[in-house]
């Protein structure tokens, strides 16, 4: 599979995805700003968002959003959530038939809550659509470090066959049909993540942001399966891996807007003075809404969202989650007792039991 490549969107990540895709094939990144695009291609750089970093010198910028699809044989969308249907609305007329588009945005569309492949099945619906996600801090890659990432798509072959664009010798994509899990681990840790940040300002230890980060995982992994993704995604790489980078990582966007309000800032002026979005801020209110409605319990996710909103502060939040009443740890653990007592009534589909063993896994 030969492919030339474009990639819509000319930010931190977007651009670093745009070098490793350099690479192998040749590629096009596309820049809202002249000065961007012009800085790629003169001096191989993107001083706004990375600077002191050199790019693959083979890697090319446009502004011109036609130019840079129409070619294309495979499109990546580097756009933040509030504006990835827009931009795609104007890449589609331009793409030739059949184009994977790939996803590299880790959030929800406020409104529609919904993510990203889903928009672009809508607004594509005869491209495959898969998303690109894992712990991937830009500037490490782009210093060298060895990083991991998995490409997710319903459709295996197309999968593999781009795996290979963006595989370089220190940047290692794995391949996942389960879209949902994987979209959606990328998605919830941004509101985890802005809890973690949120009690390194308070001053905790490594001790409670331990606490938070594998609690966090618990419930992204409760909304996930929920919502249709497999736990076992979220033990990987989309979930779990994603997860520790960007609680922990000074870099993190996320991370750093929840320090700042652990530190007693307010989250709008924080954001206000951001070069780049923290997605979390704005996913936050889409999650809690999306545990009511699958009666999934959320509480660090609530709790988030409530300090985002300016209803309660960092400390007040921190109480309420040390004061809830206790439980079991293991979070199937009613479940996996119920199945190990009777696995045969368990398992019969329709049957009473099989209903309230249902329950009970959702509920825990």
């Amino acid at each position: 599979m030969s492919n030339r490549v474009a990639v819509v969107g000319g930010g931190s990540w977007g651009t670093t995805v745009a070098h490793l895709a350099a690479h192998n094939e040749p590629t096009v990144l596309w820049c809202r700003d002249p000065k961007t695009a012009a800085a790629v291609n003169e001096r191989q750089v993107n001083p706004r968002y990375l600077p002191g970093f050199d790019l693959h010198p083979h890697l090319r910028a446009t502004t011109d959003l036609e130019q840079a699809v129409a070619e294309a044989e495979v499109v990546v969308m580097g756009i933040p959530s509030s504006a990835f249907r827009q931009v795609l609305e104007k890449v589609t007329p331009h793409l030739r038939p059949w184009v994977p588009v790939v996803s590299l945005t880790k959030g929800l569309e406020r409104g529609t809550r919904q993510r990203m492949t889903e928009i672009i099945n809508q607004v594509a619906p005869a491209h495959p659509a898969g998303t690109l996600t894992g712990p991937n801090l830009a500037k490490e890659i782009l210093a060298g470090h060895a990083a991991t990432s998995v490409m997710a798509m319903a459709d295996d072959t197309v999968a593999t066959a781009l795996q290979g664009v963006f595989t370089t010798e220190r940047f290692r994509v794995y391949t996942n049909d389960d879209v949902i899990g994987c979209e959606l681990g990328g998605t919830l840790k941004n509101v985890i993540a802005l809890a973690s940040g949120m009690v390194d300002g308070l001053g905790a230890g490594d001790n409670t942001r331990a606490a938070v980060i594998t609690r966090g995982l618990a419930e992204m992994g409760r909304l996930g399966t929920a919502m249709g993704g497999r736990a076992d995604t979220f033990a990987g790489l989309a979930g779990m891996g994603d997860l520790l980078a960007t609680c922990i990582s000074p870099q993190s966007r996320n991370r750093h807007v929840g320090e700042q309000i652990g530190l007693g800032r307010k989250a709008k002026a924080v954001v206000a003075e951001m070069d780049q979005v923290a997605e979390g801020v704005f996913t936050a209110g889409v999650v809690v809404e999306l545990a009511a409605e699958h009666s999934v319990e959320m509480p660090i996710s609530t709790e988030v969202h409530a300090v985002i909103k300016g209803t309660r502060t960092a400390a007040e939040a921190s109480m309420v989650l040390m004061g809830r009443q206790t439980r079991p740890e293991p979070e199937a653990t009613r479940a996996s007792r119920f199945r190990r007592l009777w696995p045969e009534k368990a398992d019969s589909k329709g049957s009473p039991l099989r209903r309230l063993w249902r329950f009970v896994t959702r509920s825990s």
